[in-house]
């Protein structure tokens, strides 16, 4: 399995092929498309990121030490974004995510082109991931440490 840097340096490589805008926009909806559907039974509100404008679901899994992320939007651009970061950071170690910087996002030209909504919206995801790694790094510590 790809560590959590060589995920995001991909993504940096497949939005740096663009320059215009509209051709990584496209990229994020094919991205988007990727991302498969998850059951209306689970879009519960525990699970919805608050700070987004559209509707964000981001499902976690604790298996095998590792975290991994299912996710569900109702917009286009959105679940784009969704797909983006969990392709990212599921399937890694609690320890591996709270250390991991999204630089990717910088760097691969998105964050300036973002509106203002969703970036606080990728934010809030980013933030959600962190928060959920920092619970199951506390629920699987040892209390004698």
């Amino acid at each position: 399995m790809a560590g959590i840097k060589d995920k995001a340096d991909q993504i940096v490589k497949e939005f740096s092929q663009f320059d215009d805008w509209m051709d990584k926009y496209q990229l994020l909806i094919e991205k988007g498309k990727e991302l498969p559907e998850i059951e209306d039974s689970e879009k519960k509100e525990k699970y919805l990121i608050e700070g987004c404008q559209s509707k964000v679901w981001l499902i976690p899994e604790f298996k095998d030490g590792k975290i991994f992320f299912r996710g569900a939007s109702d917009a286009l651009i959105t679940k784009g974004l969704t797909s983006m970061v969990i392709s990212v950071y599921s399937g890694h170690t609690p320890d591996e995510i709270i250390s991991f910087e999204p630089s990717f996002i910088e760097e691969a030209g998105l964050s300036q082109h973002l509106s203002p909504n969703r970036a606080n919206g990728l934010n809030a995801m980013l933030k959600q991931i962190k928060l959920y790694a920092m619970a199951y790094k506390i629920q699987t510590t040892p209390k004698n440490e």
